[in-house]
């Protein structure tokens, strides 16, 4: 998910740079929402359709999926994309936040937005922006839209920054709308409830766009029904016609989690294989199969060996990471992105049906959130490494372990995650699990 609607103020002049200057220049002059928290938020459409319309409507020349989701939206696109990809199209990738390069934002069949073209795309439309006063969030959209009209990609994943409705990706018009799932997060700037949550992602139903639900709620789905009805558009809940079952991880053998796939009752995979190893993803994986299903009415040609190759080789065909992720395997290292209620229920129960002797908990969170949730679910017995990642929006380390001991997590305290990570590593046997997780920023810092 990115989280990072800024404002962007170029009354400095930007000239001459080359991608590292352009890269140092916007992230120590641009207060993005996901380093200093909702104080960056912006949320209307007004920047973006008028960026849109400088370039020239890019986001009008090319097909596109569009995908939103409290947690899997991120797994989703990468899956979807890199079935396109086994299909032989020439994809467009947009995901946030990034976790090593600004430009993993952006991407054409698994390779970042070449460095000049984003040298290139400061350098044309500053004095344009300079009028426009974006935010940051808007200006990469309207990078990652130009890009891709320009390469002429036969069709782009466009994965929502936060919410919906007023999110700027929701300027494109969409073969299929899709919504993973609906959880509590950001609740403060989109509603205290599911239903309220539900609405704004529903925002980007658009009128006769098939949408794709991925889990059936009872707090949400009427909200899907109804937007549904008034957008004249048919609704699928993809958790409710594909059913996933026989789900395993072959860890040892070659690193793929492995499961059988019922649709309406009929088994139609046997063995379907995926390289991302969380036990949640057999719920993206639902999701996916029924947008691909509405694709191939509208004519496009996935057969199940492409759709069988691209959910088997997502990691490789996209550079997906951060998802039960293996770093090491003596002691046995991993790291997760999932850092909401929800996400971390989902950890907590794949890390329950992993074998190992004690569990060791590398934890960072961001200071914007109420972490009381989180910590009531985290497990007692494990030893606790609470950290800081590089952001200003990250919660000092000693303060994490302060609430934390609230709730009977003990542990020390550790100035950044490597130092955390290592020391947890340094404590560890060979046959003990190190986890890395509790935000994105955490887990940028060790992938």
């Amino acid at each position: 998910m990115d989280l990072s609607y800024v404002e962007l103020n170029l009354t400095t002049q930007v000239y001459n740079m080359n991608y590292q200057q352009t890269v140092d220049y916007l992230f120590s002059q641009l207060p993005m929402f996901q380093r200093v928290g909702a104080s960056a938020y912006k949320a209307d459409l007004d920047n973006t359709i008028a960026i849109c319309k400088l370039l020239g409507n890019p986001e009008h020349k090319f097909k596109s999926i569009h995908v939103a989701g409290t947690n899997g939206k991120g797994s989703t696109s990468h899956m979807l994309a890199s079935v396109f990809q086994s299909a032989g199209l020439k994809v467009g990738l947009y995901t946030s936040p990034h976790l090593k390069d600004f430009r993993e934002r952006i991407k054409i069949n698994g390779t970042l937005i070449p460095e000049e073209f984003v040298v290139d795309f400061i350098a044309n439309y500053k004095t344009d922006f300079e009028k426009i006063q974006p935010s940051f969030f808007e200006m990469t959209v309207g990078l990652a839209f130009d890009y891709f009209a320009k390469e002429n990609v036969d069709i782009a994943v466009i994965e929502v920054g936060l919410g919906g409705r007023l999110d700027s990706t929701n300027v494109i018009q969409p073969e299929v709308s899709v919504i993973t799932n609906i959880s509590f997060d950001h609740m403060a700037l989109l509603g205290n409830t599911i239903g309220k949550i539900a609405l704004e992602k529903a925002g980007i139903i658009k009128s006769e766009v098939p949408v794709v639900i991925g889990e059936t709620q009872a707090d949400s789905k009427t909200v899907f029904i109804n937007a549904a009805i008034d957008k004249n558009t048919s609704l699928v809940f993809a958790d409710q016609k594909y059913k996933v079952k026989n789900v395993r991880q072959v860890i040892a053998e070659n690193n793929l989690l492995k499961m059988d796939i019922e649709k309406e009752g009929i088994l139609i995979y046997k063995d379907l294989e995926s390289e991302l190893l969380g036990l949640y993803q057999q719920k993206n994986v639902a999701t996916v199969l029924s947008v691909i299903e509405i694709l191939n009415q509208k004519g496009f040609q996935l057969s199940e060996d492409i759709i069988r190759e691209g959910i088997k080789n997502v990691i490789s065909q996209t550079g997906l990471l951060g998802r039960w992720q293996i770093l090491s395997r003596q002691p046995f290292v991993i790291a997760d992105t999932g850092h909401n209620e929800s996400g971390i229920q989902e950890v907590l129960a794949q890390i329950k049906l992993t074998h190992y002797d004690h569990l060791h908990f590398v934890l960072g969170v961001v200071s914007d959130k109420d972490i009381t949730k989180i910590l009531s679910l985290l497990p007692v017995n494990a030893s606790y490494y609470f950290c800081k990642a590089a952001i200003p929006r990250a919660l000092p380390e000693k303060d994490l372990l302060l609430q934390a001991k609230a709730f009977g997590l003990m542990g020390a305290a550790y100035p950044s995650v490597k130092d955390a990570l290592a020391a947890a590593k340094k404590q560890a046997s060979e046959n003990d699990l190190v986890f890395v997780g509790g935000s994105t920023f955490t887990v940028a810092e060790v992938v």
